[in-house]
């Protein structure tokens, strides 16, 4: 595992913090607003359109890529990974169902059962709204375990880790339960309290795709997750 040599300051990536690099991956703790990958309202303003240009160095020419592993909701942030060749990719994909990933959420309520594993089969409709369904063969296998680390009379914070890896699965989840994510415009409760999405990927575990070292990387709890419980 190669480390990379410090890049100058001008062509070091906006919004984004590194937390590690060598020849084969790039980690990174994500800001909260910012795309993972491309969509049809947003190209540029990406957390891998920003990357791909930071490792080209600002270069035109450059073939360089930068490749997907995993993505993680525009207003989550945390730990994201990216490959950059294809096999490094492959590696981490077919890997990703043993890969330890934890997140922290402040959920509304106090919740009865502060452990468990929520479980159910997730299917997205042409609205693009996650829900769960009964009909295995509709839906996809999705599993979250959990554990409330914190409380107080109005909010809880629960410390998740994620088994499978679905689309939206943790919010969809926690809803399900009960108990919405802070601040969720889609699959919350309405009752918003200003700012982001209680939700952050806080830590990722894997093997590298090289060397088979096992890796752990940590992205800073956010300031809003202490100040609900500061007091």
């Amino acid at each position: 595992m190669k480390q990379i040599k410090p890049v100058p300051f001008k062509h070091r990536p906006k919004g984004l913090t590194i937390l590690y690099e060598d020849m084969d991956v790039i980690v990174v703790d994500k800001s909260s607003g910012l795309l993972t990958v491309k969509a049809n309202y947003e190209r540029e303003k990406t957390a891998h359109h920003i990357l791909t240009d930071y490792i080209r160095r600002g270069d035109v020419k450059s073939r360089k890529q930068l490749f997907v592993v995993h993505r993680l909701d525009r207003e989550t942030s945390g730990v994201l990974v990216f490959a950059k060749s294809f096999e490094a990719m492959e590696n981490l994909k077919q890997q990703w169902p043993t890969v330890d990933k934890k997140y922290l959420a402040i959920v509304h309520g106090i919740m009865a059962d502060k452990s468990g594993t929520i479980s159910s089969y997730l299917f997205e409709n042409e609205e693009y709204e996650v829900y769960s369904v009964r009909d295995t063969a509709r839906g996809k296998l999705a599993v979250t375990r959990y554990r409330v680390i914190k409380e107080t009379n109005k909010f809880s914070l629960v410390e998740i880790d994620l088994l499978t890896g679905k689309k939206n699965q943790i919010r969809v989840h926690l809803l399900e339960k009960g108990h919405p994510i802070v601040n969720d415009e889609k699959y919350g409760n309405g009752a918003r309290r200003g700012g982001r999405l209680a939700l952050h990927s806080q830590y990722l575990t894997f093997n590298h795709p090289y060397s088979g070292k096992r890796m752990t990387f940590e992205a800073e709890v956010p300031e809003i997750f202490r100040n609900y419980f500061s007091k």
